[in-house]
């Protein structure tokens, strides 16, 4: 039998206050969300100054994210590229990036989006976060 790995709360926590500490450093107002390795939400944070509606973008972004196992800028691409097949995102407005996994030991864990600034900063962003967070584990 396997050994499953998952984010904790306070893994979560690490995380948003990662994403948040860069955010502010950058004079960035955002919204965050991590979600777990289903894409069920583990913990949210919405700056001040941060539009009402990245709240439920970055929540989007993770999500997909965690579903798909892969960056969120993926499925961008492939819309960009007319190659839309499939995709539901209940508040999508064009842009995707923003959205991480959380790759631990080659598992899934989890995913974290962002949104409320350019699409590749709201993903640098995470990917940030994600950097502390896995640098701190190891």
């Amino acid at each position: 039998m396997k050994t499953k790995h998952y984010l904790t709360l306070a893994d979560a926590e690490f995380l948003l206050n990662q994403a948040h500490a860069y955010a502010v450093e950058n004079s960035f107002n955002v919204s965050i969300a991590v979600v777990d390795e289903t894409g069920n939400l583990l913990a949210m944070k919405r700056m001040d100054g941060a539009s009402p509606m990245t709240a439920n973008l970055c929540l989007e972004k993770a999500k997909c994210s965690a579903v798909s196992r892969r960056p969120s800028k993926l499925f961008e691409d492939i819309i960009r590229g007319g190659q839309m097949g499939f995709l539901t995102m209940q508040t999508f407005h064009g842009m995707l990036e923003g959205g991480e996994p959380i790759m631990y030991e080659g598992q899934l864990v989890g995913a974290m989006g962002v949104s409320g600034v350019k699409s590749f900063q709201d993903a640098e962003i995470a990917q940030q976060a994600i950097e502390m967070f896995l640098g701190q584990v190891n």
